[in-house]
Parts: C-alpha cells; structure tokens; sequence
C-alpha cells in the first residue's frame, strides 16, 4: 500500500471516529432544584445514529447512577422503583427527541444523580445510557415569597399595574397567583433557562380616595402539599386628581394672605409715622403743653380746694411763670438796642417825648439779694425765678 492510500485511510477513520462517535448525544442540566411536596421537570435532549423512528418505536429510560437497573421510569411500571411508582412520567415526545421528565411529590431524599436510557426497536436493537450526563437535584425545604413590583404613589382615577412574579422548576403544574384586589388580571410563564421558569399576574385597577394607604397583596400556591400559602404586601399611596379647585383655592389663599400682609404692613407704617409726629410735635412744644395741662388740670380742681388751697396758689404761680417767660423772650430783641443807646448816652440818663433829660435809678445787680414777691403784687417784668427753682435762668 502506497503513501497515499494510507494517508487517506486514516483520514477516513478519523472521519467514522468523530461522526459516528458523536451521534449518541444528551443535553440535560447537570443541577436542579426541587420544592419538597411539590414537582420538579428535567429537561432533556437526545440523539440518536440511526435513522429517525417514531415515538412508537422508542424506548425511553430514566435510572439511578452507577446501577443501571434502579429504574425510576420505565414503560414497564413493574420495572419502576417501589417509591417512585406513579410519581414520574416523561413530559416530552420521544419521537420529537425530547426526553424531559417530570418526578411529583418530590421527597427530601429524591437527589439523584439520574441518568437517561434509550433503547430503539430497530434491526440491531441500538440502545445507549448517558451515564456521562446526570442530573443531580438540591432539595429545597420552604417555598420562597413571591416579587411584588408596584409603584408607592398612584394617582387618583388613573390606572395603575402591579406585577407579582415568582420562580420554579416545574413548568407542568404552574404554580397560581391571587391578589386582594379586584381589577384584571392577566398570566404570563415564560421559560427562563436552565430548566427554570417564571410565572407572572399583572394586576390593572384604577385607584380611588378610598385605596389611600392600602395594602396591595399577592399570593402564590404552589402545585403539591406544600405547606401555606406565601404572600408578598405592598403599600399604596394615592394622590388626588388635579382638579381646578386645587388650582384656585390655592392661588386665592395666596392672594388673600399677601393682601392681608400689606394691610398689616400699611398700618404699621401708618402708625408709627402718627407716632414720630407726635414725638416731634411734643419736642417742639413740649414746655407749652405741660404748662396747659397743668392750668387745665388746677382750673378743674379749683372749686373743691378752695381759693386759698394749695392748688390755687400753684395755678397762679403756673400762670404767673408762663407769663413771665413771655416777658423775657419779647425783651430780648429790645435789650440789643437798648445797650447800643446806652453807649451813646451817659449814665442813668434817658430821653422822653420831651427831650428832656431825667435821671434813672440804677438797676439792681443781679447778685444782690433776692426780691421777694407775694399775693397779687406780682410783677411780671421783675419776678424772681431764683424763687421758682423751676427752669433756671433764661
């Protein structure tokens, strides 16, 4: 045998090798959970070498590993073990290679690993067990709560939605979701991969005054004995409808409290205005209107003191010092002239209508001693205001 022809045999051989050796073949998941008292679904994948066959004309196996002789499905149930008797059945078409099996009631110790077996009622009797490709299951003891997706605030008259979800591993007996509201409610499952699916409620209703500070809950039964129900609560707040009242009363109590602040703030102003007027008015004449007040007040006080009482002697002194006062200020602007004339004349010398010249008595030295005045010879041009202790010398 030449170079050539050794060549190509090999690379026939390797050609039968990876063909042929490839066409037995499983897909399965090497892991899975299971809820304890319900079911549990292993998805599963087979092919096959020889030509297609029916469903009919397959057997299809599922048995422990390393004995190939613990069956847990058989067709023949007499083949099944005791504690798996009508607990398992195939969910899917042998002859559409599909080779998913459903365990029920699934205890705490059913964790495998479990292997599948097909057997093809064909000339030759094919038949092959994936024992490279086991599943083995993790037993899960208490259910889990569901998903409860929801907004916090809803408003009022608008419609909301609320969606509860939970997961689970046997798409055979979909586990069912209730809520304690009414509205619509719509059911999705979907396959999530890996042997896990997701069931779904969507619940739509239009919230009302009287769904404010509510609970919205979703429960979820599981297929089999599981024990109670779980619930997932969410609490809604509603928010009321905009509506023109909300509008107006709040741009009205707005108006109304700046106007009310304004008027306030006018008045205020207002006042203290009158306030400082007043002040300045009673700085300017202040010593004119305690002396009024005064004379005012002894006038009234005049009939039941009796013309010789103490408050008629200080009316008349009162009006005494007023009228003095105004002798002083009205002497003022004739003292300058009267000391530039006594520049001009000799002393104690003054002038009449006559011209003629007479002598005038000296006047008194402002540190002589003091001249005292009483009753009614009262003099204004000469009171003594050293007497009154009053003002002080104006």
């Amino acid at each position: 045998m030449g170079v050539r022809a050794r060549v190509l045999l090999c690379w026939l051989l390797v050609l039968c090798a990876v063909v042929f050796g490839d066409v037995w073949k499983v897909e399965v998941e090497s892991k899975m959970d299971a809820l304890v008292s319900s079911c549990v679904v292993l998805p599963c994948t087979f092919k096959y070498p020889a030509q297609e066959q029916p469903s009919s004309r397959i057997n299809g196996m599922w048995h422990k590993n390393p004995n190939k002789e613990d069956y847990i499905y058989h067709n023949d149930q007499t083949s099944v073990l005791d504690n798996f008797k009508g607990r398992t059945k195939l969910v899917g078409s042998l002859g559409k290679l599909n080779c998913s099996l459903e365990i029920d009631d699934v205890k705490n110790h059913d964790n495998g690993p479990y292997c599948f077996r097909v057997e093809l009622e064909t000339s030759k009797k094919d038949k092959y067990s994936f024992v490279g490709n086991c599943v083995t299951i993790k037993m899960i003891e208490k259910a889990s709560k569901p998903e409860l997706l929801a907004e916090t605030s809803v408003e009022e008259g608008r419609p909301a939605t609320f969606r509860c979800s939970v997961r689970h591993t046997c798409p055979s007996h979909q586990p069912t979701l209730s809520w304690n509201h009414t509205g619509t409610t719509i059911m999705i499952y979907k396959d999530i991969g890996h042997g896990n699916w997701e069931a779904e409620s969507l619940l739509t209703f239009t919230p009302t005054k009287e769904d404010d500070h509510s609970s919205v809950a979703c429960t979820v039964k599981y297929h089999g004995s599981v024990e109670g129900e779980m619930q997932a609560t969410h609490q809604i707040f509603v928010k009321e409808q905009a509506t023109l009242n909300h509008i107006i009363i709040p741009t009205i109590s707005g108006l109304g409290a700046a106007l009310l602040v304004g008027l306030l703030c006018f008045f205020v102003v207002k006042r203290y205005k009158k306030r400082i007027a007043d002040l300045q008015s009673r700085n300017d004449n202040g010593i004119w209107n305690r002396l009024s007040r005064m004379s005012r007040r002894f006038r009234s006080g005049e009939g039941s003191s009796g013309p010789g009482g103490r408050e008629q002697r200080a009316l008349t002194t009162a009006s005494k010092l007023r009228r003095s006062i105004w002798s002083r200020f009205s002497r003022r602007g004739q003292g300058r002239q009267i000391d530039r004339d006594f520049d001009n004349r000799a002393n104690n010398v003054c002038t009449v209508s006559g011209n003629k010249p007479f002598d005038k008595p000296r006047m008194p030295s402002p540190k002589s001693k003091a001249k005292c005045y009483s009753g009614d010879d009262f003099d204004d041009d000469y009171t003594n205001t050293a007497d009154l202790n009053l003002y002080g010398n104006i």
